[in-house]
């Protein structure tokens, strides 16, 4: 059995920077644990899979899985795949929406051909919990002293939680690193798997880090399903432009040498029609993996 896929470096238009997919386009015949061990074999932040006999016209059915799990949303994922859809004539490549049926419902992505970019509107996010500050700082290695002052950690959630904590400055954001037995301590009372977002504003937006290690991912060099909900959270605690049709970018994976540039835009004030996140994606390769039955 040949199961073909395609790669591409998402949220960047520079090769072999931005996040890396796979995109297997057609998953048929391919059960879950067949799917969770090839995205462990590939060993991405994540690989999809389209499956064509369960998609309809209005929505294509896709899956997600990091090494070690599968997402129920995630966003270099999303337009990743949806990119691919186009490049291949899944769908045709002048529709200026194309809808994901993932786990978490359904996604849509909107095109934006004069900036070349695809967006993706971000699931309902919720607030779920605020975790002491210095605690979340010892999670990042750091002190207390480093984070912002008089601004809570919290945990939000748009299909993935993400605990979102603000530091001082760049370099801060660069020498945090997770210390996994104090942040799995720290959110040990979370049924779902979480991850562990830190950043500091910036004049254009935010520049940031993501660590999900019970996701079976170290570090994460954009995560698109975490900055919709970055977007709200700065917003609410005065870190970012408030107001209908803000436009800012997260800058991420900068320190682990690929740097992905998130675009987002804010419908309604602060976010309550929508917030959109953008990116480009550029094809790598393509390949594809044989099965064979034992």
């Amino acid at each position: 059995m040949e199961c073909p896929y395609h790669l591409v470096d998402v949220f960047t238009s520079t090769p072999l920077e931005g996040n890396a997919l796979a995109v297997f386009t057609d998953a048929t015949g391919l059960d879950a644990r067949t799917m969770q061990r090839i995205a462990r074999e590939l060993n991405l932040s994540e690989t999809t899979f389209i499956l064509p006999k369960e998609s309809s016209e209005a929505a294509t059915r896709v899956r997600i899985f990091t090494p070690a799990y599968e997402m129920e949303f995630a966003g270099h994922p999303t337009i990743g795949t949806v990119s691919v859809m186009r490049s291949i004539g899944f769908v045709p490549s002048d529709s200026q929406t194309i809808v994901l049926d993932e786990n978490v419902g359904r996604v849509s992505v909107r095109v934006d051909d004069g900036e070349d970019l695809l967006w993706l509107t971000t699931p309902p996010i919720r607030e779920i919990a605020q975790y002491p500050r210095g605690a979340c700082a010892t999670a990042l290695s750091l002190e207390e002293r480093d984070l912002i002052p008089d601004v809570p950690c919290m945990l939000l959630s748009a299909g993935n939680p993400n605990l979102f904590v603000p530091v001082l400055d760049r370099e801060t954001v660069d020498r945090a690193w997770v210390n996994e037995p104090a942040f799995a301590q720290l959110v040990s009372d979370q049924p779902e798997p979480t991850c562990l977002f830190v950043f500091t504003p910036t004049e254009r937006g935010a520049y940031s880090r993501m660590f999900g290690p019970e996701f079976g991912i170290v570090e994460d060099p954009a995560t698109g399903s975490a900055t919709g909900p970055l977007a709200k959270y700065m917003m609410q605690h005065g870190l970012a432009s408030r107001g209908d049709g803000t436009r800012f970018i997260s800058e991420q994976g900068v320190k682990m040498g690929r740097r992905s540039i998130l675009h987002v835009l804010i419908h309604g004030e602060n976010g309550a029609d929508a917030i959109e996140i953008g990116g480009t994606v550029t094809p790598i390769g393509s390949g594809s993996i044989r099965l064979d039955p034992k």
